[in-house]
Parts: C-alpha cells; sequence; structure tokens
C-alpha cells in the first residue's frame, strides 16, 4: 500500500519546471510560421483557381471534363510524396531542431513555386511540359510534408498553455489569407486580362510572385530561436542518466522516439491525428481547391462570379478563424469539433443545393454556411493536433499522421469528387462526400481527450508571466502537501478514512 500511494503521489512544480513565454519571441514565432503557411497556401488558390486555364495550357488535347480531371491529378501528385516529406522532415526537426527544418521547407517550397512560372506550355515542348509540371508539383509536395507539422509544433511549443487555441489559429489564418491572396490576384488577372491572355501569358504572374514571399519568409525564419520545449528535451537528452528524474509524466527514457514507438506506444494517438486531419482537410480542399472549378465547370457558372463567391468565403474564414481559436481556449477543443462535425453531417446538402440554385444570392449563403463549417477546423487544429504527441517525437509523429492523412484524403478530394461527378452525373456528389468526412470526424472527436489550458505532453507548463508561474508553483507545492499529509494519516490512522459513528472511533 505504501509504495502504491508513493507511486501516485505528484512531485511539486518547482520553477524551473515553469516556462515564461517571451511575448516579443512568440510574436515573431507566429508571425514567421504564419507566413510560410501564406505562402503554401498561394500556390494553392492560384492553382485552384487556375485549374481550367492550367488544364488549357499543359493538357490541350483532352476536352473539359478530362482536362479539369488531368489538372487535378497533378495536383494530387503532390500529395502523394508528403508522407515522404513528413519520414524526412518530421524525425529530423525533432533530432536537430524545428527552427532549421522550417527554414529549409521554406527554400524547397518557394523555389519550386516559382520554377511553375517559367515552365514551357505543350504547345512548345509537347508532353514533357505536364512533366515538369510534375516534377515541381512533388518538390512542393515533399517540402510541404514537413512544413504545416512543423510549424503547428513550433507555435504550439512557444504559446502559453491558457492561449494556445487563439495563437495557434494564426497558421490557419496564414492559410487563408494566401489562399484569398492567391485567388485575389487570380480574379484580378482574369477580369483585366481576359480568358485569352490568361492562356497566353497571364497564368505565369502569380508564380512569379512566390518567389519575394519566400524570400521574406526565409529571412524571418532563419530570424528565429529555438523552441523552448525542445530545448529542455535536448538538455535532458544530453544529461541522460544522470541528474534528477524530469519533471513531467512523460519524460523520454530515451533520445529519440521512432516509427516502432510511434506506432506501438502512440497508434491511438495517430488514429485520432487521422481522423481529425480527415475532416478539416477535406472540407478545407472541397471549397478551396474544388468549388470554383465545380461552380464553373460542373455549374456553368461565370468565372469571375465563381471566383468572388468563393473569395468571399475565404475572407469570411479569415475575419472569424482567431475569435474560433478563442473559443477553443475557453470552451476547449472537443465542443468546438464536435459541434463542426455535426453542422457538417447536417448542413452540407443544404449548401450544395443552395449552390446549385445559381445567381448571387442562395450560392452565397451555401458558401458562407460552409466557410463557416470550415472554420470551426481551421480555427481549432493547429492548437490540437501537436498536443496530441510527446515533446520528443511530437514533429515527427504529428508529420507522418497529418500527411497520411491528408494524402489519402484531403489532397485527393478535387480529384475524387471531379471524378465522381463525372462519372455519376450527380452534381451532389460534394455534399455527401462532406458528410462522410463529418461522421469520422464526429467519431474521432469522441476518443479525443480535452488539452485546452493544459501543458503539453511532454512538457512543463507554459505562462505569460512571472507572477502567473509563482502562482502556479505555489499552487503544485501545496497541493502536493495536502496528497502528503493525506497519505501521512491514511498511513498512521487507517480508521480515519472511515465514515465517523460507525463504532470503531
Amino acid at each position: 500500500m505504501l509504495r502504491t500511494l508513493l507511486r501516485r503521489r505528484k512531485r511539486a512544480l518547482s520553477s524551473a519546471d515553469v516556462t515564461v513565454a517571451d511575448q516579443p519571441q512568440v510574436r515573431r514565432a507566429v508571425t514567421a510560421a504564419a507566413l510560410g503557411n501564406t505562402m503554401e497556401w498561394f500556390d494553392f488558390g492560384v492553382y485552384a483557381y487556375l485549374a481550367g486555364t492550367m488544364g488549357k495550357v499543359f493538357f490541350p488535347s483532352s476536352s473539359p471534363g478530362v482536362q479539369v480531371v488531368s489538372t487535378f491529378a497533378t495536383f494530387a501528385a503532390a500529395f502523394l510524396v508528403r508522407p515522404l516529406g513528413g519520414l524526412v522532415f518530421g524525425p529530423l526537426g525533432d533530432r536537430i531542431g524545428r527552427q532549421k527544418v522550417l527554414a529549409a521547407t521554406m527554400i524547397m517550397m518557394a523555389a519550386s513555386t516559382f520554377a511553375v512560372g517559367f515552365l514551357p506550355t505543350y504547345a512548345t515542348v509537347g508532353f514533357a511540359a505536364p512533366l515538369l509540371l510534375l516534377v515541381c508539383r512533388l518538390v512542393q509536395g515533399f517540402s510541404t510534408g514537413g512544413e504545416y507539422a512543423g510549424a503547428t509544433t513550433y507555435i504550439a511549443e512557444y504559446a502559453p498553455d491558457r492561449r494556445r487555441g487563439f495563437l495557434g489559429s494564426w497558421l490557419d489564418f496564414g492559410t487563408f489569407v494566401g489562399y484569398a491572396l492567391g485567388s485575389g490576384l487570380v480574379t484580378i488577372l482574369t477580369v483585366t486580362l481576359g480568358t485569352k491572355g490568361l492562356e497566353d501569358w497571364g497564368w505565369r504572374i502569380p508564380f512569379f510572385v512566390a518567389g519575394p514571399l519566400g524570400l521574406i519568409g526565409l529571412y524571418m525564419r532563419l530570424k528565429l530561436e529555438e523552441t523552448p520545449a525542445f530545448k529542455k528535451e535536448a538538455a535532458y537528452t544530453a544529461a541522460e542518466g544522470g541528474g534528477d528524474a524530469p519533471s513531467t509524466e512523460e519524460a523520454p527514457p530515451t533520445a529519440r522516439g521512432t516509427l516502432k514507438e510511434i506506432f506501438t506506444k502512440h497508434w491511438h494517438a495517430v488514429l485520432i491525428c487521422m481522423g481529425l486531419v480527415l475532416l478539416y482537410n477535406v472540407t478545407n480542399y472541397m471549397v478551396t481547391s474544388y468549388l470554383p472549378t465545380y461552380m464553373t465547370v460542373t455549374l456553368d457558372e461565370n468565372d469571375t462570379t465563381a471566383q468572388l463567391l468563393v473569395l468571399g468565403t475565404m475572407l469570411l474564414v479569415v475575419l472569424t478563424i482567431t475569435t474560433v481559436g478563442h473559443t477553443s481556449d475557453r470552451w476547449g477543443r472537443r465542443p468546438v469539433f464536435l459541434a463542426g462535425s455535426v453542422a457538417l453531417i447536417a448542413l452540407a446538402l443544404p449548401a450544395f443545393l443552395l449552390i446549385r440554385e445559381g445567381g448571387i444570392l442562395l450560392p452565397a449563403v451555401g458558401c458562407a454556411v460552409l466557410g463557416l463549417l470550415l472554420v470551426c477546423f481551421a480555427g481549432t487544429a493547429a492548437s490540437t493536433l501537436p498536443a496530441l504527441f510527446p515533446t520528443r517525437l511530437r514533429y515527427g509523429a504529428l508529420s507522418i499522421a497529418f500527411n497520411i492523412s491528408v494524402s489519402l484524403f484531403g489532397g485527393t478530394t478535387p480529384l475524387f469528387t471531379s471524378a465522381l461527378v463525372e462519372v455519376t452525373g450527380n452534381d451532389l456528389v460534394p455534399a455527401y462526400y462532406l458528410m462522410v468526412a463529418g461522421v469520422i470526424g464526429l467519431v474521432s472527436t469522441l476518443f479525443l481527450h480535452e488539452t485546452a489550458g493544459k501543458p503539453l505532453r511532454g512538457s512543463g507548463p507554459m505562462v505569460e508571466t512571472h507572477g502567473e508561474a509563482e502562482r502556479l508553483v505555489a499552487h503544485s507545492r501545496a497541493a502536493a502537501g495536502r496528497q502528503a499529509r493525506d497519505i501521512w494519516i491514511r498511513l498512521r490512522h487507517p480508521w480515519a478514512q472511515r465514515p465517523p459513528g460507525d463504532g470503531r472511533d
């Protein structure tokens, strides 16, 4: 009994266990990480809005429907190498640090996107043109394999526990700002150059813009420091085998996690992560990548109308995403995911029925509904996913789980949906696809443990001020003192735990 009680006793926190966030550094970390996502999604916005044009430039001999499928197949190909990028960059980030890997992914992503603008067309070099486009997309996909997981890990390890939802939401704020910038630029080019000018040379301009954006992002990331959680983990690893035991319950017995450990000891977290990522990314790519083409090719909407509707949806997401992140800090991650999943199941079909009506007003309402559903997941994902894994293998485990799910279900959403619409002739297939994603997300959320306001696994508490740290340490010592007193009473006076008046006083 004594051993059991002592084993369950929690050690009081010391001042060394609590990290006080450096607020200027937190702001720089959030800005630099979000800018990388802005760069990545600028490319996605451009590619989604130019899908019809890119099909004509690189696959001119096909029918319009096949051109779209071919363009989205090239889009989806980038996602097939994302798990490989995750396998390389994720464990590397756990070994050498988050900041170095994020700088490397920024370089690769910017260079490959910039290169698309210089590609020859099918009319110039024939079949070599789509092959070169595929190579650029594969490089983009490989680099992206380490980007989102690394950026979420970086922000989560810098954010105070009570504000992780709000600060993490800025990462996906950068996502949708990038998409809005890319899609907005294409919309302006469509209006000013016309379809002919866009096909002749205008499609290159958005990709050229990626170069300066990448240089700015790289400069900011090179100025960053390593995260406090990684520094503590590295210090513990360096001193492994000596000194006091680490303060956290998840402290590592070994230097680094391995694939075997991820899939044997943390398989439940991997499955939950994949389910939540599927929920978020199927909704995300349906709205951002497929919806513009759905309205123009499937519903025969005017290009400019469709582009403006989706652009307005992205602006709605941008305006509400940090509010959702802040709400998840107050109410918890699970309630937000649960509400979003149930709403997606119930509202996906009505939203697409409204979009199918044509005109401006009803499709705008349908797009707004999809945007509000999307923001439930976008505003919460960056603070929820890193908390599933311990510090020593967080980057690697999150990279692998995230990219497998995105590759199989997220990035293939435009391809599968456009192909199913083409084969079945049913223009409500996208709604049914979203409803299935909602069911999977709902099941995953039911198994999710609440992490709002709590330290990351394998890390000590992160607070905003020294006063908050002192109060936390004092509270922990008082709680440990009460626990020690209770153990002492139970050992010395077992009858003290019995109800009074039982005749044994």
